[in-house]
């Protein structure tokens, strides 16, 4: 996959060391894929969460930190929309959020 926004999720995780080893597992994994919809994604990370057909929230060091992505399946691409702390992320709309 096509990880876009990737400088921004390399940034989040030199300012917040303890959820670095869990980001860079998640963009190493996800650079590696070649997804072709949700349920392959689902089938990797089973403890993601599908808002819509194109939005999926992973929980990050434990569900410390919340990351959203958008993916564009077609183009095998997926878009970093969101990171932050759990409380961040309770007040920001998961389906609309646009971080970077």
């Amino acid at each position: 996959m096509r990880l876009i926004a990737l400088g921004n999720l390399q940034a989040y995780w030199a300012a917040h060391p303890d959820a670095a080893a869990s980001l860079r597992l998640w963009a190493e994994v996800t650079l590696a894929a070649d997804w072709a919809n949700m349920n392959e994604v689902q089938a990797r990370w089973s403890k993601a969460k599908v808002p819509n057909g194109e939005r999926v929230r992973f929980d990050i060091s434990g569900g410390d930190y919340r990351l959203i992505t958008a993916f564009y399946f077609p183009a095998r691409c997926v878009w970093v929309k969101f990171i932050g702390t759990h409380a961040e992320y309770d007040r920001i709309d998961a389906l609309t959020v646009s971080q970077f």
